[in-house]
Order: C-alpha cells, then sequence, then structure tokens
C-alpha cells in the first residue's frame, strides 16, 4: 500500500474460506493485521488453518478456527449462525476455497465438474447469501471473490474451472447491483499465475510456457492478492463495486 496509507478494521469481522492456505491464508493474515476478528475456515486442511490462528493471535490479533464444507448449505449456514452469537456479524467475506480437477472435456466426469462447481461456485453463493441478510441491516458490507484470469480468458483442459471462475464474476457483478444502495460493495479479483499448493503442481513445461505469457517477467505470490483483497475490504475502496481487479503481471489486458 502508498507510503502513508493505514487501513484499520478494527471492530469488523472477516471470513475467509479456504484460509488454510496460498491466497486464503496471506489474506487472513493481512486483514488481521489491519485490526479484524478473522473467521479462518478450513475444510480439511485443519494443521494449517491452525498455523494460520496461531500466527495471528501471537502477533496480538483475534482469530477463530471453523471447519466447514463451504460447498454445501447446511454447514454454511450452522458456521454463521455460530459465529453470529459468538463473535457478531461478518462484516467482510472472502470467498476464497477452490478446487482443480483438471481433465479434456471428452474425459472430463460429472465428478469432476460437479467437484469443481460446487467448491468453487456453489459456495460462492451459500456464503453470501448467508451473510447478506446482516449486511443490509447493518448498511455496511465487503464481499470479496477470488476468481480467475482463466474465467476471464479460458483454458484448455479447465473448462470446469473457468466456468466456475467466470460464474463467480457474473455473480459479484448481479449482487453490487442489489445491493449497492445500502452499502455494500462486492468485487472480484482474478489472479493469474500465483505461486500456491495448487499451481506447484504443474508440469514444468506448462510453468516456463506461462512465464512467456507474463509481461512483468515473474509469477505471483498470495500477498500480491492479499493486497488487493485487504484495499477493497476497506474504507479506501468504498467507491469501488461491481469490479474485477486482475492480479496477473499483465497476463490479461483489455
Amino acid at each position: 500500500m502508498a507510503s502513508g496509507v493505514n487501513i484499520d478494521l478494527s471492530g469488523r469481522g472477516a471470513l475467509v474460506t479456504g484460509a488454510g492456505r496460498g491466497i486464503g491464508r496471506a489474506t487472513a493474515l493481512k486483514l488481521a493485521a489491519a485490526g479484524a476478528k478473522v473467521i479462518v475456515n478450513y475444510n480439511s486442511s485443519q494443521s494449517a488453518a491452525e498455523e494460520v490462528v496461531e500466527a495471528i493471535t501471537s502477533a496480538g490479533g483475534e482469530a477463530r478456527l471453523y471447519q466447514a464444507d463451504v460447498s454445501k448449505s447446511e454447514e454454511v449456514d450452522a458456521m454463521i449462525n455460530v459465529l453470529a452469537k459468538e463473535w457478531g456479524a461478518v462484516d467482510i467475506l472472502v470467498n476464497n476455497a477452490g478446487i482443480t480437477r483438471d481433465n479434456l472435456m471428452m474425459r472430463m466426469s460429472s465428478d469432476e465438474w460437479d467437484a469443481v462447481i460446487d467448491t468453487n461456485l456453489r459456495s460462492v453463493y451459500y456464503c453470501t447469501r448467508a451473510v447478506l441478510r446482516t449486511m443490509l441491516r447493518n448498511r455496511w458490507g465487503r464481499i470479496i471473490s477470488v476468481s480467475s484470469v482463466v474465467g476471464l480468458t479460458g483454458n484448455a483442459g479447465q473448462a470446469n474451472y473457468a466456468a466456475a471462475k467466470a460464474g463467480i464474476i457474473g455473480f459479484t457483478k448481479s449482487i453490487a447491483r442489489e445491493v449497492g444502495s445500502r452499502n455494500i460493495t462486492a468485487n472480484a479479483i482474478a489472479p493469474g499465475f500465483i505461486e500456491t499448493d495448487i499451481t506447484a503442481s504443474l508440469p514444468a513445461e506448462v510453468k516456463e510456457a506461462m512465464l512467456k505469457g507474463i509481461p512483468m517477467g515473474h509469477y505471483g505470490q498470495p500477498d500480491d492478492v492479499a493486497n488487493i483483497a485487504l484495499f477493497l475490504a476497506s474504507d479506501l475502496a468504498s467507491y469501488v463495486t461491481g469490479q474485477v481487479i486482475n492480479a496477473d503481471g499483465g497476463m490479461v489486458m483489455y
């Protein structure tokens, strides 16, 4: 952030889904450092999520661990109900949970399609729906969803992932139009090639080919996305809504 700019999220409650690793972890740490109380959501990566909570609390912040499969509406609703009673409102929602099940369309199974759509897109609907009523009542809220440049350009072997990430963009713009008058913003971040656990499994030749398409000449880091999420969560972005902000080193330009 610019020198001299202080982002203060004190008193705000933030929920970051898939917060145990990568972009989710970096975002949880950034929001907590700015003063937000952070709910670190995870599905299966318990030890990694516990480390995020420990990092936040040891630095003097507030964090709580919560396990929930955000692709299931009943688990999302139960999580939000518990948090509302024990921690108060979720003012900032970061929809970050995501998986890949890459395959060429002719080989892609229904299970591979459904798993990605459920985790990457359906979860955004469930989580947003669960927190929106309180945001509307409080007339303040930040909904930040992690999409991808693949949702803008498509990618061979990732029809399921691209469809989910493109869906997030359409969802975000629609929500922004619905709730803007209540001082609630909805924005999406479209990362490019960010060095995370997901991208680490890609073949070396794929990584090299992608690097050639990045004008800045290097891969991104989780903090590059988390910094944008922090901005969008703050009052500095109070007049920014319905937008897709690329964090891709120039991979995709319009």
